[in-house]
């Protein structure tokens, strides 16, 4: 069953990649401007090792910054959703941050913590990961059953009695929803942050320096790596939401399928 849901995708990105290979030889267009995939293919498997090496340098600092980014979005979440006074004065600086383009923070953030310091990419990432994260377990806080309040309400239940009964276990899908969108995010981020400087065993400086020398076959095995990572970061997110709430319906729908 899962296989034949998954075929039509299957086979679209096949005949893509058929498409691609057959008009560079059709139409002749230099490697420069657009390598053929086997040419790619040949190039990823020649530098597997050094490009697996730079993929998990940059995916530590995704990880870092999914982390923080994560975990500072709930908690700001957590203050929102029970005091005005901080709905009031966390809202704006979130929308103002989401609002920043990627490219006017990496400058200042190397600025602050080095451009070789990993934490510096972390912090790129925790910026653009956070406001996707804290929208979205606000909304699973507030937007709870007005009935099952009341409820825990009759029985004399503490507001933080109430937030780990009720109001946590309604925000877990549209916290694992944010997850999702954090874990493609977060290895975004980490790559973008790194064109603009960093270690040399850092997927966006090997990008960028592959490319200047007109070695775009490598930069293109590169951007491989950078998929298959934040590919199989998002496939673990949907594992760790499987696991973790078994009873919601999208999950219950995906398993009936």
């Amino acid at each position: 069953m899962q296989l034949r849901r998954h075929l039509p995708a299957i086979l679209l990105f096949l005949a893509a990649l058929a498409l691609w290979e057959g008009l560079v030889h059709l139409l002749q267009i230099q490697r420069f401007l657009l390598p053929a995939p086997s040419v790619i293919w040949a190039a990823f498997i020649e530098n597997f090792d050094r490009l697996v090496h730079i993929g998990w340098f940059t995916t530590r600092q995704a990880l870092g910054g999914f982390a923080i980014g994560c975990g500072a979005g709930i908690l700001a979440a957590l203050a929102v959703s029970r005091w005005a006074v901080a709905s009031e004065t966390l809202m704006p600086f979130a929308i103002a941050a989401n609002s920043v383009p990627i490219i006017a923070f990496a400058p200042i953030f190397n600025n602050w913590f080095g451009v070789d310091n990993p934490f510096s990419k972390m912090m790129i990432v925790a910026v653009i990961v956070f406001f996707p994260m804290m929208i979205n377990t606000v909304r699973g806080l507030t937007l709870v059953d007005p009935a099952a309040l009341e409820l825990m309400r009759t029985y004399a239940a503490s507001e933080l009695t109430i937030l780990r009964k009720v109001r946590l276990p309604n925000a877990l899908p549209y916290m694992f929803s944010a997850f999702k969108v954090a874990a493609t995010l977060s290895m975004i981020g980490a790559v973008v942050s790194e064109y603009f400087g960093g270690n040399r065993s850092a997927l966006g400086v090997f990008i960028t320096q592959e490319a200047a020398q007109f070695r775009f076959q490598n930069s293109w095995a590169a951007i491989i790596i950078a998929c298959i990572v934040g590919i199989s970061f998002y496939l673990i997110v949907m594992l760790a939401e499987r696991l973790a709430i078994p009873w919601h319906s999208s999950v219950r729908s995906e398993a009936g399928d």
